[in-house]
């Protein structure tokens, strides 16, 4: 199965998770400061998505089975060299200059809403600040890909060629994914390739698009409880 939009009901429910979980990221920033901690953001997240937006915080025991155990948390907040699915923590406190990447996903009237941001604690490195920029980038010219007719390695390469030009690399153990009435749904989205290459997109199909691109080399280590290093 491929996450596709059939009709006119599904784009306006998925329209309406996307600007929730947005509004999140708009919400929280300002919480984001030194002193902080990632479990004390977490809390302001959970209690914005169920309170204010009416929604469900889809990482919240999600996944799990075999010796994996479920996602404990709201969001998934991952502080400097942590990529991605970082628990968030009581004993995790901000300090001045920490950058933070926030990945918020509800679940609005059954339909899925997936995006996240960095942050910066007080006042962010230059490379910090230009690696996070770049990785902007890297989304938009992806994104710039997308339409009927385009292959995923259109997006994989346009991400890739953009990021090591400036220096950087993308990680390649993760990548982007359908997305509708399921949180993780086909296709796998890499964010490297080559043109023409991978699934052929057609109109309905719904998928994310989130590079993750490291200042170094592209290779991580894994700690099973905190989330991919």
């Amino acid at each position: 199965m491929t996450a596709r939009i059939n009709n006119e009901t599904d784009l306006i429910g998925m329209r309406a998770a996307g600007r929730a979980a947005s509004s999140v990221l708009e919400m929280i920033g300002e919480h984001v400061q030194p002193g902080v901690t990632t479990e004390e953001l977490n809390q302001i997240c959970h209690d914005y998505i169920v309170d204010t937006l009416d929604c469900i915080p889809a990482p919240l025991n999600y996944g799990g089975g075999g010796s994996q155990m479920p996602f404990p948390k709201s969001i998934c907040t991952s502080v400097n060299h942590v990529v991605c699915h970082g628990i968030p923590s009581p004993s995790k406190k901000l300090k001045n200059g920490d950058a933070i990447n926030i990945d918020i996903t509800v679940i609005k009237d059954g339909y899925h809403g997936d995006t996240s941001k960095m942050f910066f604690a007080g006042e962010g490195s230059v490379m910090a600040k230009r690696l996070s920029k770049i990785t902007q980038e890297c989304m938009y010219k992806g994104i710039e890909q997308v339409r009927p007719g385009a292959r995923l390695g259109d997006i994989g390469y346009a991400i890739q060629r953009h990021a090591e030009s400036n220096h950087f690399s993308v990680v390649r153990e993760f990548c982007g994914h359908g997305i509708a009435k399921v949180f993780h749904d086909d296709p796998q989205v890499l964010h490297y390739g080559r043109p023409g290459t991978g699934v052929m997109l057609e109109e309905g199909m719904s998928f994310t698009i989130e590079p993750m691109i490291n200042a170094g080399k592209r290779q991580i280590k894994s700690c099973p409880t905190n989330g991919p290093r």
